[in-house]
């Protein structure tokens, strides 16, 4: 045997012993064969109110806790775009204040329990979660009600988050990943709402008033526009008396529906280079993805661990750092919500090597749609994939966030035990024909901040925004 073929076997046996813990997990927790789980297993009961709000349950005694999740469709997407960031300044305010409470004396009360109360805001949806002693359960949900639905959104609070996240933006502006995290999602979205950061924009947070933040709380925080998940140390009767005295009262009111830019086409490759003085380059190549209630997801799922979503086990991982040694982490992702997200493979590499690392990229996106994925990778992805599902259920914050999750994306109660039967069966085809369909190694956007002077061309023949351009946006972006 040559030294570059036990190389190789020794690098083979090291990726299939970093699949086994994945492998026995899944055996563990789903048993043999996954075709075998009852279909009568569900992760809880859903109900729903008066008021339309649909709730789920599911007891878990094993600790003397209750943890609560509501999600609230009142995300990027329910947002104006000139004032980019309101969805999450209204969830990050709800605990600065109520019609009774100050921010202080909410931290005090939290303190005083032992409890966790925190709000979030993302794309799809905002969340507003609480953990609490079953003891303390009361005050807790008295709480809870009330930064919910007594927010006062007082000037000064709004003020001072405001700058709060105008510094944390500005701060931003130093982190290349960042940069070019933020400049590939404009780029490739336009004016689509998955376009704009979370936290907002300079320009957006400048424009958002008190009364803005009040009319956006009262227009898409409604019970019938939303979920709330309750996971703990109560019987389904003592969870249903809760929720209906909690929210019961809570008023329904119509919500409207909104509407949304297209999201530009990528007829052709497209090149973006942001110049900073940097002895790496962060290198983000991509395209538009699929939404999450695509039929394709569970293939894609597969069809990017073995790209580059698997870590050490993917192909990127083996080509660009393992053998080439272009770049000490690569990886790809698809992030898929309620409309379509990006595909998006991502690395760091020395300026000088950067043209060499995109070349390989390409190459790799094109060896997996032109050619069969080895059985025994296609085997290893759906051991891993299968095997690490138990994890998303394995506390109870996680299972009350994968209660609503289910429910919001509608894939059922019994999703966790039909994820097996929806993998299992994929075969090479199935993968190839997604790659196909999802990567595009010719209409691609490819961004790049990195030292522009010390780097090669990065790819003949495709279009280039110039380095003015991007230093004018970063200036605007500073007012």
């Amino acid at each position: 045997m040559t030294k570059a073929s036990s190389t190789n076997l020794t690098r083979w046996g090291k990726k299939r012993a970093r699949l086994l813990p994945w492998v026995l997990l899944g055996l563990l927790l789903w048993g043999l064969p996954a075709a075998a789980a009852p279909s009568s297993q569900v992760l809880g009961v859903r109900e729903k109110l008066p008021n339309d709000l649909v709730w789920l349950f599911a007891e878990t005694p094993e600790l003397p806790l209750v943890t609560l999740q509501l999600l609230i469709k009142a995300g990027t997407l329910q947002e104006p775009p000139e004032k980019a960031g309101l969805a999450n300044l209204t969830a990050q305010l709800l605990l600065s204040g109520t019609k009774t409470r100050s921010a202080t004396q909410i931290a005090q009360e939290l303190d005083f329990l032992g409890a966790k109360l925190s709000a979030t805001g993302g794309d799809d949806y905002a969340t507003l979660s609480l953990t609490v002693l079953k003891k303390d359960l009361a005050p807790g949900l008295n709480l809870f009600q009330d930064v919910l639905l007594n927010p006062v959104f007082a000037p000064a609070e709004v003020q001072r988050k405001v700058t709060q996240l105008k510094a944390a933006l500005k701060s931003d502006e130093d982190e290349p990943g960042v940069v070019a995290g933020r400049t590939f999602a404009k780029d490739l979205f336009g004016p689509f709402p998955y376009g704009r950061p979370v936290r907002g924009t300079q320009e957006g947070l400048t424009a958002i008033k008190p009364k803005d933040l009040a009319e956006f709380h009262q227009r898409y925080y409604r019970p019938n526009n939303a979920i709330l998940s309750v996971v703990g140390d109560l019987s389904l009767e003592e969870a249903r008396q809760w929720v209906a005295r909690l929210l019961g009262p809570w008023a329904p009111a119509p919500v409207p529906a909104p509407k949304f830019p297209p999201i530009p086409e990528l007829n052709e490759g497209r090149l973006v280079v942001v110049n900073k003085d940097i002895s790496q380059a962060n290198i983000i190549l991509g395209n538009l993805g699929l939404a999450r209630g695509n039929p394709d997801f569970y293939a894609v799922q597969v069809m990017n661990y073995i790209l580059g979503g698997g870590g050490f086990a993917s192909r990127l991982m083996d080509n660009i750092r393992e053998k080439r040694g272009l770049a000490y982490s690569v990886g790809s992702s698809f992030s898929s919500g309620l409309e379509p997200g990006s595909f998006a493979v991502t690395l760091e590499t020395k300026n000088a090597s950067a043209g060499e690392a995109v070349t390989q990229v390409l190459s790799e996106i094109q060896r997996i749609r032109t050619e069969m994925v080895k059985p025994t990778e296609l085997s290893d992805a759906k051991s891993y994939l299968i095997g690490s599902f138990p994890r998303k259920m394995d506390s109870m914050a996680r299972r009350a966030g994968l209660l609503g999750y289910v429910e919001f994306y509608g894939l059922g109660l019994d999703y966790p035990w039909r994820y097996p039967e929806l993998i299992k069966d994929l075969t090479p085809a199935d993968i190839q024909k997604v790659a196909q369909k999802y990567l595009q190694p010719e209409k691609y956007l490819l961004v790049v901040v990195g030292k522009k002077s010390a780097m090669p061309s990065l790819s003949g023949g495709l279009s280039r925004q110039g380095e003015e351009e991007k230093r004018d946006e970063k200036k605007k972006s500073s007012n």
